[in-house]
Order: C-alpha cells, then sequence, then structure tokens
C-alpha cells in the first residue's frame, strides 16, 4: 500500500492540522475550534449563540465543573478552565493573551526569580509570563487576528450574495455527500468537522513515546472538537446544561473511536488515528497498544462489511452521543426525544438509498454496543498510561478520564 501521504510513528512530519494547530511542538490553542460554535441561531435551534471561545461556552464549563476543582498553574488562583494548554485563572489568561497579542517584551527588576501566587502575581510581569510558559501556556494557541470582545473577523466570499452560516465548515471539509431529503443527515454531513494532521514531538528520541504522545495530543485536540461539533448535532443545544454534559462525559470515546475506524476502513489492517498518521500492530505492540489496535480493527472489519458510507457514519456518530448509559441525566424524556429523531432520521436516508435492505438501519444499530465496549477498552488503556505515567496528558483529556473511572 501507498503510504507516501502519511505519518508512520518511527519516521517525520511537520504537517499542522486543519485547525491551524501543531501536536508534537505543544501547539493546542483551545479557541480554535470555536468557529464550530460561532454561528447564531437558525431559527429551529440547531445552531448554539456564539460564545469566545470554548472556555466560556456553557457545557464545557459545566463538563470541567463537574470534576474536581483545580488551582491555576501559574498563581494558584481557582481555575476558570483550561486556556492555552493548562489550567488557568481568568487574571493569567487575559495576561497571558493580551501579552501575546502585544507582542509585549517584560524584564525583571531582581534576578528573574520572583515568587508568582495570587497576592503577588502583579508585582513581576516578566516572572509570571516566564512562569506562564515554564507550566505550559502555549504561545500558538493565541489567535492573532482577534478583535475587541473576542470576536473574530471573517471575510465573506464576493461571490455569495447570501452567506451560509456553516461556511467556515463547508471549508474545513470536502466531501459533499449523497444528496438525501432528511435534513438531519443533511446538517450532521454539513457539520462534520474537517481532517485532523498529526505532528509529532520530534524532540523524543524514543519512538514508542513519540507514538503514545502523538496519540494523547489528537485525542485531546479531537476532544476540543467534539464539543464544538456535539453543540451542531441537532436537538443537543435544547438539553439542559447538566445532561449536555452527561452525554459528553459518557461518549466521548465512543465518538473519537467511530472516527478512527471510518477513517480506517480504507486501510490494510492499520489504525488511521489521523489523516497522516497510521498505527500498524508492530507499532503498537511495542508502544503498549496493541490489545486497543486487535479491538478497533475488529470494528473496523465489521463496518467495512456493511460498507458504511460517510451518511451513515455521522448519523451513528450523533447516535452514540445520544445513546447514553448515564445516570446523571435529568431530562430523559428530551433525551430519548433526541435519540428518536436520530432514529428516524437514518431510518429514512436506508430507505432512501438503500431499499434493497430494508433491515440496514436494524443492523447499523446493533454495532452501537460494540462501539461502546471498544470505547471502552480505549480509556482503559488510556487510564493505565496515565497511572504508568509514561507520558504527560493535557488537562481536559485527564479530567475526562477521570469522568470514566
Amino acid at each position: 500500500m501507498d503510504t507516501g501521504g502519511y505519518f508512520s510513528p518511527g519516521g517525520m512530519s511537520d504537517t499542522s492540522s486543519s485547525y491551524g494547530l501543531s501536536v508534537g511542538g505543544q501547539s493546542q490553542g483551545l479557541d480554535s475550534p470555536t468557529a464550530l460554535l460561532g454561528f447564531s441561531d437558525n431559527g429551529d435551534k440547531l445552531f448554539a449563540d456564539s460564545p469566545p471561545s470554548l472556555s466560556d461556552d456553557p457545557t464545557m464549563q459545566c463538563v470541567l465543573r463537574s470534576v474536581p476543582k483545580r488551582l491555576c498553574l501559574v498563581c494558584g488562583d481557582t481555575a476558570s478552565g483550561y486556556h492555552y494548554g493548562v489550567a488557568s485563572c481568568e487574571a493569567c489568561k487575559a495576561f497571558f493573551k493580551r501579552t501575546i497579542q502585544g507582542n509585549i517584551e517584560y524584564s525583571c527588576p531582581v534576578v528573574n526569580d520572583c515568587e508568582i501566587t495570587k497576592r503577588r502575581r502583579k508585582s513581576c510581569q516578566a516572572c509570571r509570563f516566564r512562569k506562564c510558559l515554564k507550566v505550559g501556556m502555549m504561545k500558538e494557541g493565541v489567535r492573532l487576528d482577534r478583535v475587541r470582545g473576542g470576536r473574530q473577523k471573517y471575510r465573506r466570499p464576493v461571490e455569495v450574495e447570501t452567506p451560509d452560516p456553516c461556511s467556515y465548515l463547508i471549508a474545513h471539509h470536502s466531501f459533499q455527500g449523497k444528496k438525501t431529503t432528511n435534513k438531519v443527515v443533511s446538517h450532521l454531513v454539513l457539520v462534520e468537522p474537517g481532517e485532523v494532521f498529526a505532528s509529532p514531538d520530534l524532540d523524543l528520541q524514543d519512538s514508542d513515546l513519540r507514538t503514545l504522545t502523538t496519540v494523547c495530543e489528537l485525542i485531546n485536540r479531537e476532544l476540543l472538537v467534539t464539543i464544538g461539533w456535539a453543540k451542531h448535532v441537532p436537538g443537543f443545544s435544547v438539553l439542559s446544561l447538566v445532561d449536555q454534559m452527561a452525554l459528553l462525559q459518557s461518549a466521548w470515546m465512543e465518538v473519537l473511536v467511530l472516527g478512527i475506524v471510518y477513517r480506517s476502513l480504507q486501510m490494510n489492517d492499520e489504525l488511521a488515528v489521523a489523516e497522516n498518521f497510521l498505527l500498524g500492530r508492530e507499532q503498537c505492540r511495542s508502544s503498549g497498544l496493541l490489545n486497543l489496535h486487535s479491538v478497533l480493527l475488529q470494528l473496523v472489519r465489521k463496518y467495512r462489511k456493511t460498507k458504511l458510507d460517510k451518511e451513515e457514519f455521522v448519523t451513528l456518530k450523533a447516535m452514540a452521543l445520544a445513546n447514553s448509559d448515564s445516570s446523571s441525566i435529568e431530562n430523559v424524556e428530551s433525551v430519548l426525544n433526541l435519540q428518536d429523531r436520530l432514529h428516524e432520521a437514518l431510518q429514512d436516508y436506508e430507505r432512501e438509498h438503500h431499499a434493497e435492505d430494508p433491515h440496514r438501519s436494524g443492523k447499523l444499530l446493533m454495532t452501537l454496543p460494540l462501539l461502546r465496549q471498544t470505547a471502552n477498552e480505549a480509556v482503559r488503556t488510556f487510564c493505565q498510561i496515565r497511572l504508568e505515567g509514561r507520558i504527560p496528558m493535557h488537562k481536559l483529556f485527564l479530567e475526562m478520564l477521570e469522568a470514566k473511572m
């Protein structure tokens, strides 16, 4: 198989992501995927309001509030969320952003070793900024083209008379899809996020550690995108924040696993963790991911046998999000209505495009238990990696793992 366009963990790549993020170089701007949330309501509440960043999004805040309270790694104040790669307070978040956007240089009046605490964080800007960088805040995460108020200016194409509110999303994936009369399926195809690319940390000489680090970086990025994508699943945003949180915490790994599986359908016993990052059996064996590789391939073969298409994939992904076994759901009826709506959408699509197989929607629904089992195995695998302390993990990834334990 020709893998000329792919990165193998033993090799090198400098390909950046479709969101302009760098994995290996630790570049992970939290607010980069906010375009997935940045559209006003569309009458029937298919689209969410436009928060300035995911960290300000109510669902994201609810997710983060459900786990033990964290402290700002810069000054020790209560962290308001996950900003520019680390848990930090609003004050340090704003300070870091202001410093980067203004290209400000500071100098310490003493010996570049001032103590930075909640009470003393304003005493030395140079040491505070140095502390921001030391704990892992990422310069690349700050958008330099932000305007006052946190909203970003987008140029509309001159030739488009009536701008499509999803034009940003369309620009990030080229898939046009089959024409279908079901609006839910058509909408899910439209809001499907773009391709994901890996940029492994070339400073890591150990290829196994580089593999694990790259995989975990990709998962963290996909988590951010998944939270943004979920807001566009028809019916999700009208749920209470508690129920949105419950669905995300219950199904995030299923959503991520299904994405990997779909990308891997055309591969030869390799996992397409990203568009340019393939994992083979031997690579997984040496990095401790062999069992996960095996169960993922089992799911790949199952969907390959059904000849799963793009429309079915995006609908199943939304169904996996809604198909929660969480005991934290408050309004069970609303979640059941969401499940029914997605189920009906899948049935409509199958009647329209696979009329020769009247049981196809049922067969696809029967794959969801295996998807959940595979996702649970993935959670166990990464929890073990976390316990072993072999590689650092981003806070959001850790918090979502903790929610599954």
